[in-house]
């Protein structure tokens, strides 16, 4: 007779036990999230003309069609992805393209939400493309110096290009335009994430002490230096605020969590103190956006009307706690950004504080899994990689959210998933499929292959 402890022995342990891959759970939440972005959608149509959208479950088979393939194909090729990373891109994406058609609606000479479905269609094509193409995230550590030499070069083309509503970032060729700034920021974290992944230690640990902070010596410090004033250049050419608080903050996030030391932070910031203000001395165009920032009511004062951000702040103010309905608010008084920059102030008024901070969770969510893919994963250059994504969704809400709430100065940023513009979804497409890819590796049961 065996023994109680050769039975106990026998029994499989918690690692040889299958690993929950959360594929259901994925589904599911899938599924409600296209659920809430049609619900969204026909609510709109019956408070404008009483009844639902004529082409509604035209809408809902579009969009479901595309979460149900995006689903089938990281079940096939992430299994152990986390689980809540493509619904929660699913919603944002939904939610913006309601938001978009209600506007829409204001707007009957300009139509955008076909064009933003278009680039949301793309925008999960490549994200099939990217989970199918790259198997091991730690391939792009080798491209790292010729995506900054790419990224630099994205940067530097709009700047021939006409400037428009004060700022050239834009590569316009007839009625087709693209924003290259918005895949330069994914090029800049990869190349951050592998140099600083390879010189973490040198940048915390080497170098002369100054006080209480240890500067790292130029040979290993240069290189970031050099691609950061180079980025900076550009951007003061461009009068771009919101792509360089952007950059700005990127560097300053990822080089602390590769040297977890709290002096970077203040370098970091000095750093990007000293961009903004360039940029805000050097441009009209940013220094106006300063003066409304800090005098938002004035036009209205001086008898001229209330200015955007005036607008903005009335929309929030009308919205109150639960928000007048969708289809119900006079956010289109903003004007030629309410689709765009000011697209938060429509959510606001329409759906109230609760509406915002419903959003805001579900972007705190994404951002949060981002972190925590980094966390887990073991090597260097993909926690920085996991971490600078994430933080690049984090930041640009942020940075959007100020500008419309008149925290900071408007910046001209794009809400992710949310604001009209093909360039921005494509990119946060990318960010989710390398999310997706990276915590697949993370969540992996330990010898199992991929």
């Amino acid at each position: 007779m065996a023994t109680p402890a050769a039975v106990a022995a026998s029994r499989p342990g918690p690692a040889l036990r299958p690993r929950r891959t959360g594929r259901t759970t994925e589904l599911l939440l899938v599924i409600g999230a296209v659920a809430i972005a049609v619900f969204g959608y026909v609510e709109v149509g019956v408070n404008i003309d009483g009844r639902p959208p004529a082409d509604a479950a035209r809408y809902g088979a579009a969009l479901g069609g595309l979460a149900l393939v995006a689903h089938l194909l990281v079940r096939w090729k992430a299994r152990y992805a986390d689980p809540l990373l493509l619904p929660l891109a699913v919603l944002l994406n939904g939610i913006g393209l309601v938001v978009i058609y209600r506007l829409d609606r204001a707007t009957p000479h300009s139509s955008a939400a076909p064009t933003q479905l278009l680039w949301s269609t793309l925008g999960v094509g490549l994200f099939l493309l990217v989970t199918v193409l790259l198997r091991d995230h730690r391939r792009l550590s080798r491209y790292a110096y010729s995506g900054a030499l790419v990224a630099l070069v994205l940067l530097i083309v709009p700047i021939f290009f006409p400037a428009v509503y004060g700022s050239r970032i834009w590569i316009t060729v007839g009625s087709f335009s693209i924003q290259p700034g918005e895949f330069a920021k994914i090029l800049l974290v990869v190349f951050f994430a592998a140099y600083l992944g390879a010189n973490g230690d040198a940048l915390a640990l080497t170098g002369r002490q100054i006080w209480k902070f240890r500067l790292p010596p130029g040979r290993v410090l240069g290189p970031v230096l050099l691609v950061w004033a180079a980025f900076v250049g550009v951007l003061v050419l461009e009068t771009d605020l919101g792509m360089s608080l952007l950059y700005f903050g990127i560097f300053v996030v990822m080089l602390y969590v590769a040297t977890a030391r709290l002096g970077w932070i203040a370098i970091g910031l000095v750093l990007a103190a000293a961009g903004v203000t360039a940029v805000g001395w050097l441009s009209p165009h940013v220094h106006s956006r300063v003066d409304q920032w800090l005098h938002p009511l004035a036009s209205i004062q001086a008898g001229q009307g209330a200015n955007q951000i005036a607008q903005s702040l009335f929309a929030f103010a009308w919205g109150g706690l639960l928000g007048e309905g969708l289809g119900k608010g006079h956010s289109i008084l903003i004007g030629f950004a309410a689709k765009s920059d000011f697209v938060l102030a429509t959510i606001g008024e329409e759906l109230g504080l609760t509406g915002l901070l419903a959003l805001f969770l579900l972007y705190a969510l994404l951002v949060g899994r981002g972190y925590r893919t980094g966390i887990a994963l073991s090597d260097p250059f993909g926690r920085l990689l996991a971490i600078g994504l994430a933080t690049v969704i984090g930041l640009q809400v942020f940075v959007v959210a100020g500008g419309v709430l008149a925290l900071i100065p408007l910046t001209g940023a794009t809400l992710p998933f949310i604001a009209q513009g093909g360039s921005s979804v494509v990119t946060n497409w990318i960010i989710v499929a390398l999310l997706v890819r990276m915590s697949d590796l993370a969540r992996r049961p330990q010898g199992e292959p991929a």
